[in-house]
């Protein structure tokens, strides 16, 4: 079975278990996969009910990153559905539940107790502060760890539609601090808090102990979008089959509204 990217982060976590970075990375790509959440019945409307296995005195739920997984742990048709790592955690952190990932069927087979469950919500809720400073001059970004640059490529390889491009800059602000911008050009308006998220996400999971990396959004026509791919380190976000909507469906893809244990 072919490698998946979380089977590639837990084998880089094991392979190096003082390395927090490494455990940072899979909690990350724990947190952006798309997972198959086992059901004991089909969803109604957004309400679920997961199967809820004791292990060692704990309640867990089991979730896999494919469904080919998901049918060969079960062994028979079995209803589930499809959320985020993210929304998963957001659900299950009140309840005190939790995460049995890829149990028997791979590499990436863990059990994931209900407080690191805490731990990862309470880490994706630390959001971006809006702040307003007037730039002087953009330059050539320098001196970022190789780890947000990674952090960073993935990320964006998720945000699909939502923008045409970044650029990774250095700034030099009115006030004479110097920094990094990533700015999105074209971005969807409806989706600018996601990436500004997105990048705050990187940011963190990207063991940096302590650092900022600001956020802009600009027209591909505006004059400061001509600098920024003068200087700028360039990522492309994938483009969509169809028109691009930033439109979450049900049930449980809007972050904000995860749905509802039964």
């Amino acid at each position: 079975m072919t490698e998946t990217p979380l089977d590639l982060a837990h084998a880089a976590m094991e392979a190096a278990p003082a390395d927090d970075a490494a455990r940072l990375r899979f909690y990350e790509r724990l947190a952006d996969a798309e997972l198959f959440l086992l059901l004991e019945k089909d969803a109604e409307g957004e309400k679920i009910s997961p199967e809820v296995f004791e292990v060692q005195d704990q309640s867990f739920v089991l979730v896999f990153d494919t469904d080919e997984r998901l049918a060969k742990f079960v062994g028979k048709p079995a209803p589930y559905v499809a959320l985020s790592g993210r929304v998963i955690a957001q659900m299950l952190a009140p309840s005190g539940i939790g995460l049995g990932v890829n149990l028997e069927v791979a590499p990436s087979s863990i059990l994931i107790p209900s407080d690191a469950v805490s731990w990862l919500v309470e880490t994706l809720d630390n959001g971006p502060d809006e702040v307003e400073a007037r730039v002087e001059e953009f330059s050539a970004p320098i001196g970022l760890p190789e780890t947000l640059l990674t952090s960073l490529d993935a990320k964006l390889s998720t945000a699909i539609g939502l923008a045409r491009w970044a650029y990774l800059v250095g700034t030099t602000y009115e006030s004479g601090a110097r920094s990094h911008m990533l700015g999105f050009v074209d971005a969807v308006p409806d989706a600018q808090g996601a990436l500004a998220k997105a990048v705050s996400e990187a940011l963190t999971f990207s063991g940096i102990d302590a650092g900022a990396l600001d956020v802009g959004f600009f027209d591909s026509s505006d004059p400061v979008a001509a600098q920024l791919a003068k200087v700028g380190l360039r990522f492309d976000l994938p483009e969509p089959e169809g028109r691009a909507e930033y439109v979450p469906v049900a049930p449980g893809s809007d972050p904000a509204k995860p749905p509802k244990l039964r």
